[in-house]
């Protein structure tokens, strides 16, 4: 913000010590001096300011006059001036997928190279990206149509760098690291299965198998007076049943699924009622074989609850720490 400017309005005059008749007409030459214009714009004419007297011209403050800005210089029509990395590709020509990059005003996603490798990017100003739904599957939307013809390691959401050349040099001090990830993810794709039940359901099921179980629960609706003793007895069976049962059922997918497979990975399931989070890493050429399993399971198993994605670049199986700087902005 620009200082307000000051300008100083006050103005002394001395008064004579005797008083004079006052003629008639005065000589023109004891006329006293008009006040000083205030220089001012056309349209708006400076007030005249009052003269303070002599004694008080000290400690009297400048007056501060509102001042209209100069304008501010114009902004460079393009505010992008940044790169948003979406994945690592390996490649020796430069490649462009199309207006589909992050943003409202989607640009053209295409590669910087270093070597065999590149990364896949789109002009962006630098900015934090917040993971909203339409940002997160715009960041999405861009690696499922480069790993239509690719092996690609997925970067981040919401990764920026500043400049091509920053990206150059990631892929250089990374190199080795990406060049080996992208030989052993060669052609391989992710696929995510959930597999979710319903509790009462699969205690009324246990139930006809577990003698003990029913009988306790008849215990329970027979027996007069307080029941707690036996409900917390009931209630510790039937935990202890639906673990047994649910790590049996698990084991029995990844049984049916690894030989479709190279690899899988397990994560925390999300709510009581999901009793399995996985990824898997299918070759291309046996994504069809891995489909048909998927089938199979849920045909065998009716009161299970598959939710089965894919394909996706392999979040799960790539962990590649970088040691990233900030770059700071040129003087």
């Amino acid at each position: 913000m620009r200082p307000a400017k000051t300008k100083s309005s006050s103005r002394s005059t001395k008064k004579s010590a005797a008083k004079q008749p006052v003629p008639a007409k005065r000589p023109a030459a004891k006329k006293p001096a008009p006040a000083a214009k205030t220089s001012a714009p056309a349209k708006k004419p400076a007030p005249v300011k009052k003269t303070a007297p002599a004694k008080k011209a000290a400690a009297a403050k400048p007056a501060i006059r509102a001042v209209t800005p100069l304008p501010e210089p114009p902004r460079a029509a393009d505010s992008r001036s940044g790169k948003y990395v979406y994945c690592i590709i390996q490649t020796t020509e430069p490649r462009r997928f199309g207006p589909i990059g992050i943003g409202s005003d989607p640009t053209t996603v295409h590669t910087v190279s270093y070597q065999d490798i590149a990364a896949v990017v789109s002009d962006t100003p630098l900015e934090v990206y917040d993971p909203t739904r339409e940002n997160v599957l715009a960041h999405e939307r861009v690696n499922e149509a480069v790993m239509r013809d690719y092996t690609v390691i997925p970067m981040s959401f919401s990764t920026v760098f500043k400049t091509s050349e920053d990206i150059v040099e990631l892929l250089r001090s990374a190199y080795d690291a990406f060049h080996d990830v992208l030989v052993k993810m060669q052609d391989k794709l992710e696929f995510g299965l959930k597999v979710l039940w319903e509790p009462e359901t699969v205690i009324r099921e246990i139930e006809k198998e577990d003698e003990n179980l029913r009988l306790l629960r008849q215990e329970i609706s027979n027996q007069k007076g307080s029941t707690y003793f036996a409900r917390m007895q009931y209630g510790r069976l039937v935990d202890s049943l639906l673990q047994e049962t649910s790590e049996r059922l698990v084991a029995e997918i990844f049984d049916i699924l690894g030989g479709v497979s190279v690899a899988s990975r397990t994560n925390k399931p999300i709510g009581d009622k999901m009793i399995l989070n996985a990824a898997f890493l299918v070759a291309r050429d046996r994504e069809a074989d891995f489909d048909a399993k998927v089938k199979e399971i849920d045909a065998r198993y009716e009161n299970l609850i598959l939710k089965y994605t894919g394909p996706w670049p392999p979040y799960n199986f790539v962990n590649i720490r970088l040691k990233l700087e900030r770059a700071t902005d040129s003087e």
